[in-house]
């Protein structure tokens, strides 16, 4: 038991560890303007339009899933009533992730729903700013 233990208390300190160092890569000011970056777009998700919240879209990902028409239409038959992020976790390359409960109300129905997401940021080295490296939340995922 007592090995077991131990065992334990060195995997936690290891793993924290690795997610200080992880998190040291961040300056500061990195993880200032990226909480100020977050703030801004869960404020233009919840109260603005999809139109609003591209040009928080990191390009490359856009390039790569561009958004049809079809896709932007959808989110005009929806209201976010709630978008409530988690805490940034330290990723591989300098990422962060973090995950969100997103409210969702249908306009037509009225019925409300809950969605997580998982979204990726992206420090953009050129630009000296955040980019939202996972596109637009999927508020249609299948409820399982």
């Amino acid at each position: 038991m007592r090995r077991t233990f131990q065992i334990l208390l060195l995997s936690l300190l290891a793993l924290t560890s690795v997610a200080a160092v992880a998190a040291e890569k961040l300056t500061k000011k990195q993880r200032r303007e990226l909480e100020e970056v977050q703030i801004k777009y869960d404020s233009t998700m919840r109260w603005g339009t999809a139109e609003d919240a591209l040009p928080y879209l990191d390009p490359e990902y856009t390039k790569a899933h561009p958004l049809t028409d079809l896709e932007l239409r959808r989110f005009e038959q929806v209201k976010i009533s709630s978008y409530r992020a988690g805490e940034n976790v330290p990723m591989p390359g300098g990422r962060v992730g973090r995950s969100a409960e997103v409210r969702v109300i249908n306009n037509n129905t009225q019925a409300e729903r809950t969605v997580r997401v998982n979204e990726i940021w992206r420090w953009d080295a050129e630009g000296k700013r955040w980019l939202q490296a996972s596109g637009l939340p999927d508020l249609w995922q299948d409820q399982n």
